[in-house]
């Protein structure tokens, strides 16, 4: 039976990476792919549960582990399909041409948070985290201007055009972005790292293709294009 087209419902921490794979999955498969994307959590209609919902055509989802675990739990997803592709850390975002801050300790990154204009951040799994999490444990949730955007992009295109001083968030969507240099990483007492994964929609009819898709991203030829993305590939290329 022949594979049609497979269908992929992305967010943006894992899309550095995957754009770079494709072209070597759709030539090596011989399966056409079409992707779109989506934010892995928050609100609004451009999250991926959202679009899935309102009947955006999916047979696979790339996302974070927390928003997929969000799906799986709604029935959106064909069990035990899901696999971790990559982990990657949270960094900092400015302007090119502006000083790199210090961002080695967990003193330095609440004086550049205290004295940032605005701070960006996603409005989706990362951003949800240092809203909710990390911002009040340093005690400056109501001293900082923090911008919530609907995605990543939405972050670093705000520091690119002035609109904030930073944006923290996944490092693989800084070193994606244009018109944002990378400041450096937070410190590992502060840090979170998020896992994305992939899975196969229940609602897909492209189930073999899917799943040969997921493969190819989770294997050992994958990982090298993963770490220059900024990412830890959950497999070595050894």
């Amino acid at each position: 039976m022949s594979i049609g087209a497979v269908n992929v419902l992305i967010s943006g921490g894992f899309s550095g990476a995957y754009e770079r794979l494709l072209p070597e999955f759709e030539r090596t498969s011989g399966i056409k792919v079409t992707t779109r994307s989506g934010a892995s959590q928050g609100v609004g209609p451009q999250t991926i549960a959202a679009q899935l919902d309102r009947g955006v055509s999916a047979d696979v989802v790339i996302l974070s582990r927390e928003g997929l675990t969000e799906l799986m739990a709604a029935n959106r997803i064909v069990a035990g399909s899901d696999v971790d592709l990559a982990r990657v850390p949270l960094g900092v975002a400015v302007r090119p041409g502006t000083p790199k801050p210090d961002v080695s300790t967990v003193e330095a990154f609440k004086q550049l948070l205290l004295h940032a204009k605005a701070v960006a951040v996603p409005g989706s799994t990362s951003g949800i985290w240092l809203r909710t999490d990390l911002f009040p444990r340093l005690g400056i949730a109501e001293k900082i201007n923090i911008k919530a955007t609907p995605r990543g992009s939405h972050a670093t295109e705000m520091v690119a055009a002035g609109g904030a001083d930073i944006a923290v968030m996944p490092v693989s969507e800084i070193l994606h972005a244009a018109g944002v240099d990378f400041a450096g990483s937070l410190p590992m007492e502060i840090q979170f790292v998020q896992v994305f994964a992939a899975a196969v929609v229940a609602s897909s009819e492209e189930i073999e293709g899917s799943k040969r898709l997921i493969e190819f991203l989770a294997s050992a030829r994958a990982s090298e294009t993963i770490r220059k993305s900024g990412m830890e590939s959950f497999t070595s290329s050894s």
